[in-house]
């Protein structure tokens, strides 16, 4: 069994700072550098063998030294299922993908308005329609312009696989854990219809009776903590997309136009994408197309 190193370690401050971003214990981890300096590659190669179960017993990527129950009461409980799952899977996307995320706000007055004013042509009654429906139609919308987001890497033969189909990931929060199926075909289908999608995948995720496949072959996906709350954070890319878009809770603001403070409401957007399919221009282009999007009235008279 290999025990933990008592030497000072040599590495640099670049590997340092990865290492403490990602959870590796530096002294567990063996330098390939002169001297045994370690660098981030050596890091990546301890994490890659941790997670395929190829490092010895108590060589773990913690800094546990005593057992939590020592400093008090504590309750253990079995990492659940989905959990289990997603893990593994968020570890190796965060590991792998150089991640940027770019944050910006959208003007979504005019589109609330417009919600709020749906409703049927035959009873007159209101239709509810959540925001999200709109932020689909907005994705789908950017992502014809840009398809480098609609993409995916085969690093094993030098391509990128661009596709043709619009199947957008929506991150459900469930009792089991965070899942992602997705709605497929989201650019044929109006406002109201992607509403109803929305509803029915979010309850066949929760009672685990969605199929398995449902949770594959994704464009790009959306993560909305808009229901909950907060603003702005960092969603890491769900393979094998190249990009996600995180959706924060909006709030009303004063903003300044034309000389004055009007009211506004205003949407949080986080937008993280690989760079080495998508460069940071790019990627301020598709932020500037969802607000414009998002911003439009008349979008939303002709989406419907």
């Amino acid at each position: 069994m290999k025990e933990k190193k008592t030497s000072i370690i040599s590495a640099s401050p670049k590997a340092r700072k990865f290492a403490r971003e990602i959870g590796a214990d530096l002294h567990l981890v063996d330098g390939s550098q002169r001297e045994g300096r370690i660098n981030e590659e050596d890091i990546k190669a301890f994490v890659k063998n941790s997670l395929s179960g190829n490092v010895s017993k108590g060589k773990e990527t913690t800094t546990q030294a005593y057992d939590h129950s020592e400093f008090g009461e504590v309750d253990v409980k079995p990492i659940p299922r989905i959990k289990k799952i997603a893990g593994p899977h968020l570890q190796k996307s965060w590991n792998e993908i150089p991640h940027v995320t770019q944050h910006d706000e959208a003007d979504i007055t005019e589109m609330e308005t417009f919600r709020k004013s749906l409703r049927d042509l035959y009873t007159g009654e209101k239709i509810s329609v959540t925001p999200l429906s709109f932020i689909i139609r907005a994705v789908v919308k950017a992502l014809k312009d840009y398809p480098n987001f609609n993409a995916s890497l085969d690093l094993k033969n030098n391509q990128i696989i661009y596709k043709k189909y619009y199947h957008i990931g929506i991150a459900v929060d469930t009792p089991h854990g965070l899942m992602v199926p997705k709605i497929r075909d989201a650019d044929k289908k109006d406002i109201t219809k992607l509403g109803k999608e929305l509803k029915k995948v979010s309850e066949l995720a929760s009672s685990l009776k969605i199929e398995k496949k449902e949770f594959f072959g994704g464009s790009m996906t959306i993560s909305s903590l808009g229901s909950i709350g907060g603003s702005f954070f960092t969603p890491i890319i769900n393979q094998p997309e190249v990009a996600i878009l995180g959706v924060g809770k909006a709030e009303r603001k004063q903003v300044f136009i034309k000389d004055k403070y009007e009211s506004r409401i205003m949407l949080p957007l986080s937008l993280s994408y690989d760079h080495r399919v998508i460069d940071g221009a790019e990627g301020a282009r598709f932020c500037v197309h969802l607000k414009e999007s998002l911003g439009k009235d008349f979008a939303y008279k002709l989406a419907v």
